[in-house]
């Protein structure tokens, strides 16, 4: 079985963050999206990934070459974002017929991932939720079989929403149905969905189950970012590590990188601190701090901040990038 991440997305919703990293590479409760992501691949024994790239993809691959060297990764390029069908298309070569297990970039969720690799038939993930017209929907029967899918829907059937994780065998009836889909210009929403791929196979008659994942957390925007980081944080034992800095006072739960230096500061609750990153006279709680930044006479609430990044208190001169939004009240 061979694991496809497609990782080529913009990640508009996280700017002006994702301007220089990939969404998948933020910092989130000691670890990133992506490890979080490989390291429950690997459990479950997948060893052979496939990651879609597209712009900064060769951060994507410095990143996974220091992180995870031993894993056979391979790497395509999808240099024209059309959506995630077209995106794993990509990967047709590299799969040659055998079993898949998708998960989109910015998905991360807990379930039993041994299980859907050793369930016999294709699988996909889901969850209830409030309002389904922004996700994939499953139409599921009584059996747990899904009888329809269909992408982000204005009437939805179904409270069932797919999270991005999927569980392939018919890789080359998949790989059919969207080159079929393609070659009709037939987009959802002006893309190329996988979900309409899945539907065609559905059609074709090869079943596929349902399987509900225990949490689902959100990585797409800030808000549900910082969420995501203080339950992981929790999640991952961050309190059990002691952290010694001078003159500080750490609040758990809290992960704080390697090579840090931290004075006359408080730091916590759900604080994820990035490497050498230098934090001096300031206070941080429920928030995100990127690597090799320099703080000082900073107070943060419920704020992002990224990499290779230098705050200053009451002189309040700041250098962020486009699409920024900042509150000095």
């Amino acid at each position: 079985m061979k694991a496809i991440i497609p990782v080529a997305g913009a990640g508009t919703k996280l700017r002006p963050h994702s301007y220089t990293q990939p969404k998948a590479l933020i910092p989130l409760a000691g670890k990133t999206v992506l490890s979080i992501i490989i390291e429950q691949l690997r459990e479950a024994g997948i060893q052979e990934f496939i990651f879609i790239v597209g712009y900064l993809g060769d951060k994507i691959f410095d990143y996974v070459q220091a992180k995870h060297p031993d894993i056979q990764a391979h790497y395509v390029h999808q240099p024209d974002r059309q959506g995630v069908g077209h995106a794993i298309r990509l990967a047709r070569n590299l799969v040659n017929g055998d079993e898949i297990f998708v998960v989109l970039g910015d998905t991360i969720c807990e379930y039993d991932v041994q299980a859907v690799v050793n369930h016999p038939h294709s699988m996909i993930g889901v969850r209830k939720v409030d309002d389904p017209r922004d996700f994939g929907v499953a139409e599921i029967n009584d059996d747990g079989a899904i009888e329809h899918v269909v992408e982000k829907p204005h009437i939805p059937k179904s409270n069932m929403a797919m999270v991005g994780i999927y569980k392939i065998r018919e890789s080359t009836q998949m790989f059919e149905c969207i080159e079929n889909n393609i070659l009709q210009g037939l987009r959802s929403h002006g893309e190329f969905s996988l979900t309409d791929a899945l539907d065609c196979m559905i059609r074709t008659g090869v079943r596929f189950d349902s399987f509900k994942v225990d949490s689902w957390f959100d990585c797409g925007r800030k808000e549900t970012m910082l969420e995501s980081n203080a339950i992981l944080l929790k999640k991952f034992n961050a309190d059990q590590h002691e952290y010694q800095f001078e003159n500080t006072v750490i609040i758990k739960p809290v992960s704080i990188g390697e090579g840090c230096a931290i004075r006359n500061s408080i730091i916590g609750p759900n604080v994820t601190i990035g490497e050498n990153t230098k934090l001096d006279y300031s206070i941080v709680k429920n928030s995100i701090v990127g690597s090799y930044s320099n703080l000082y006479d900073i107070v943060l609430e419920e704020s992002i901040i990224g990499s290779d990044t230098a705050l200053r208190g009451e002189s309040r001169t700041l250098n962020i990038g486009d699409n920024t939004s900042i509150d000095l009240g």
